[in-house]
């Protein structure tokens, strides 16, 4: 039970890392970061997103892949290249739908930036219990 303890602090490590990484005031801020990032190298890219790795990791140590796991994979997945796709239309193809140009510019509440931390811990926590008994 301590490992499920410990395994669980340090998601929430890395989703506060995460969070630190990212910090804007809006999503237009946020894409910028990461843009940052992009441009030196792709990799260096998919490295400021360490909870994906330690979420595939963890899963596959416990070979947790239920439903709860497979969900959080998905989720993590769809953010990563939902933030590229967001990254190509606003710096490579410079056109932007009406929609998704608004949405940019929409202040980031406190919720919107912890909605990660809430969803995606939990979510960890219900993948690995079952191997616990």
């Amino acid at each position: 039970m301590e490992i499920l303890l410990q395994i669980i602090f340090g998601m929430i490590l890395l989703e506060l890392l995460e969070l630190y990484l990212y910090r804007a005031q809006t999503l237009t801020e946020m894409i910028d970061k990461l843009f940052v990032y992009y441009k030196q190298s792709i990799f260096l890219f998919f490295v400021v997103h360490p909870t994906i790795y330690f979420t595939l990791g963890v899963l596959l140590f416990f070979d947790a892949f239920n439903f709860y796991g497979i969900s959080i994979l998905v989720l993590k997945t769809f953010d990563i290249f939902f933030k590229i796709e967001l990254i190509r239309q606003k710096y490579y193809v410079k056109d932007m739908d009406g929609e998704l140009s608004k949405m940019m510019n929409m202040k980031l509440t406190t919720s919107m930036k912890i909605l990660g931390l809430l969803i995606h811990v939990p979510l960890l926590y219900m993948a690995i219990t079952p191997t616990f008994g």
